[in-house]
């Protein structure tokens, strides 16, 4: 079986109801690219049913439409379900004409009818299938209303056929398709594939895909049809007016409204009435107060997510600094010891202590995304988004990539495949990495609390509003120099407003949290062991070393009789000379960690690094972890706790990386924006870069990203650092 129909008409909500699948649900347009198979019993017969990405049509003008398209042609299921949106009917049933002209043995999901009935509508199923043809189940997919009615009827279905339907397109249209049949069966042209009636249909739409097909099925023929083709468009644009795709939307509609007005679809009151969706609409996405709502709905977003997590964050933070002195006392000094409070307790554990505020972040963003409003924000930013030589379908890979932070860069740049327009699509893909993604969070979330704590909301939304207007200005800059090209007409779909279930937030942050959670325990934990590594590698001289223990034992032996003091059990305060040997003894451990640290491999890179970076204001440890940061931004976090636990000389290993930061001299608030601005802006992550060389079809545009990135986030850094440092 394979599921199909428009986006936002619930689909993706019934395939999970029927496999109980964890898929995703946003209530936005284009969400699945891909289609994905889940598995389910039904009367004792194992069913697998396909997900297909939502599309509007069966023509190719987007991925959606290519693959949804690709799949039902090539793989032929047996059944194919059409859901549709009871209160959108008319739209909705335009890729049923379609289906049905393809053949596919069909039965229709009417989905939400209680959302028509809310609306004053009523629809009557057995007069719609029996006009079309084909069965009619209505049912409500959230709550899996009608679903076992829905699969009784499915299978029911899989004994039929593929029986193509005709459908007329007006006298000149009927006869030249006509003529395109009888040349498309003389040569049995794409006939292994599609009806000859459809591939003549698509030939009039000048669908490019196969369009291409046909000549490389068969260069003759399908320069015959094209040529016929054409002179029927002359024609027509000489006598009507239009083009023949035109002519055939205009048909499928005309085709719709004979279905409905023969007793199908009634309203019970006046629908020119505004819907409660629409009352919204006109406060929440107007041209003035819109954008003000949007920037007070993105405040109070923060404010919400640094609000509630301030206690667990900061109860993880004593936990993680518990569990490292605890193995300081029990472990013996040595690699295992330094690896595992350095490598794994200070840098994954400082990924993982920002876990709450991850989820607390994760929890809004699935809130405005499943009531619908993440719509509208693209809606109202596709104004803006034009200025900048963008597509309001650029909006969604924006936010899908951190635009409301929280989100991930490669599934932004897979989300780009709906735009049509190759430069525009190239702009997006080039600058979504610069959106505040999931793994940036902790990052900025760790400096702003460190250095800007007092007004954490505050600040964390200033810093999405700069990722915005740096990405903005980077796309312009683009457009205007190699990515030069006309703009692209924006429609998109608004969804009604919904209030979103429990359940739905509870998965939708739930997954999000856990990917986080895995990544640390996984990708996270094994590159900070790396690291780890490459900071504690080849060590100090066995030289150095000697000079260091020699030290210590000078400064232990002029106090012994302090330390069997201080041992003695019958000893309750330990002396001033005590406290002083002790304080000694660390910070001569901690200076010859500081000296095996700049020893290192990690130490040298970083070390050879200072020059340069020092314009920025980034020390040589600050250069290990931004290296380190190249193959995930969650390890800035990770390799700065182990750098700073490892080279700081006053240390304590209950001290949090925050605290570490802002006792080291080398770091200060204009030192913290200018890492804050870099790391925002800098390469991103190997995953991102190798999904940008993908998408863009070969390796240059992903170097072109890193590098362009990397030139530019540091000029921006330097530039913050050099003011800010003047001015100060």
């Amino acid at each position: 079986m394979a599921l199909a129909g428009n986006p936002n008409a619930g689909k993706t909500t019934l395939f999970n109801t029927l496999t109980g699948a964890r898929q995703h649900v946003g209530n936005y347009p284009g969400i699945t690219v891909d289609y994905k198979e889940g598995n389910f019993t039904h009367n004792n017969q194992e069913i697998t049913i396909t997900d297909l990405p939502g599309t509007y049509s069966l023509t190719a003008y987007s991925v959606e439409e290519v693959v949804t398209r690709d799949y039902l042609v090539n793989e032929k299921p047996q059944v194919v379900i059409n859901i549709v949106d009871a209160s959108n009917l008319e739209r909705n049933l335009y890729l049923t004409t379609q289906f049905l002209e393809l053949g596919c043995p069909l039965i229709i999901a009417l989905n939400m009818i209680d959302v028509a009935k809310d609306r004053g509508i009523e629809i009557r199923a057995e007069k719609l299938a029996e006009l079309l043809g084909v069965p009619v189940v209505p049912v409500i997919a959230r709550s899996g209303q009608g679903t076992e009615t829905l699969i009784s009827q499915a299978i029911l279905q899989v004994t039929q056929e593929w029986q193509p339907r005709d459908i007329s397109y007006g006298e000149d249209l009927d006869e030249a398709i006509m003529e395109l049949i009888a040349i498309i069966s003389e040569n049995t042209f794409l006939a292994h594939t599609y009806p000859a009636r459809f591939t003549a249909i698509k030939y009039l739409e000048h669908d490019d895909q196969i369009l291409q097909k046909g000549q490389e099925d068969d260069s003759a023929t399908a320069a015959r049809l094209e040529k016929n083709v054409t002179q029927v468009s002359d024609h027509l644009l000489k006598t009507m007016d239009a083009y023949p795709e035109a002519i055939i939307a205009d048909h499928r509609y005309g085709f719709i409204k004979s279905i409905l007005r023969q007793g199908v679809q009634t309203h019970s009151f006046d629908t020119d009435r505004l819907y409660t969706s629409d009352k919204i609409d006109k406060v929440l996405t107007n041209r003035l107060m819109g954008p003000v709502f949007m920037l007070m709905i993105l405040f109070g977003l923060y404010q919400f997510t640094f609000s509630w997590s301030e206690f667990p964050v900061s109860w993880l933070g004593l936990l993680f600094g518990w569990l490292g002195e605890h193995v300081e006392t029990i472990l013996p000094d040595g690699p295992v010891k330094s690896m595992i409070i350095s490598g794994v307790i200070n840098g994954m554990g400082g990924v993982l202590g920002f876990v709450p505020l991850i989820m607390f972040m994760f929890l809004g963003i699935a809130v405005l995304e499943d009531s619908g409003y993440l719509a509208r924000v693209a809606f109202m930013m596709d104004r803006i988004f034009r200025i900048f030589g963008l597509h309001g379908s650029s909006v969604m890979p924006f936010i899908v990539s951190g635009g409301i932070a929280g989100g991930c860069a490669v599934p932004g740049v897979l989300a780009t495949r709906t735009l049509r327009s190759p430069k525009e699509r190239m702009a997006t893909l080039l600058t979504v990495p610069f959106m505040n993604c999931g793994a940036k969070v902790p990052v900025i979330a760790l400096l702003i609390g460190a250095f800007f704590s007092e007004n954490k909301a505050m600040y964390m939304f200033l810093f999405t509003l700069i990722s915005w207007a740096v990405a903005l200005l980077a796309a312009k800059f683009l457009r205007a120099t190699v990515l030069k090209g006309e703009a692209t007409p924006f429609v998109m779909e608004l969804p009604p407003y919904r209030f979103p279930t429990l359940r739905g937030l509870a998965i939708h942050t739930w997954e999000r949290t856990w990917q986080y959670i895995k990544k640390a325990g996984t990708v996270i934990l094994g590159i900070s062991i790396l690291l780890w590594a490459l900071m504690t590698y080849p060590g100090l001289p066995a030289a150095t070393k000697a000079d260091y223990e020699q030290q210590r034992q000078a400064v232990t032996s002029s106090f012994a009789p302090e330390i069997i003091a201080e041992s003695s059990s019958e000893k309750d305060v330990v002396s001033e000379e005590a406290q002083r040997l002790r304080q000694q003894v660390i910070a001569l451990s901690n200076q010859e960690s500081e000296q095996a640290l700049r020893n290192s491999i990690a130490g040298r890179i970083g070390i050879a690094l200072e020059p340069i970076s020092r314009l920025a204001g980034f020390d040589w440890r600050t250069n290990i972890a931004l290296v380190g940061g190249f193959a995930a931004k969650e390890v800035i976090i990770s390799t700065l706790g182990t750098a700073y636990s490892m080279g700081d000389v006053k240390a304590e290993a209950s001290d949090s990386l925050g605290k570490r930061l802002t006792r080291d001299p080398n770091w200060n608030k204009v030192v913290a924006v200018a890492a804050l601005i870099f790391i925002m802006f800098y390469a991103p992550c190997f995953v991102t870069v190798v999904c940008i060389a993908k998408e863009a079809g070969h390796w240059g545009w992903a170097l072109f990203s890193m590098s362009f990135n990397t030139f530019f986030a540091f000029l921006m850094a330097t530039a913050v650092y050099q003011i800010g440092t003047w001015l100060g």
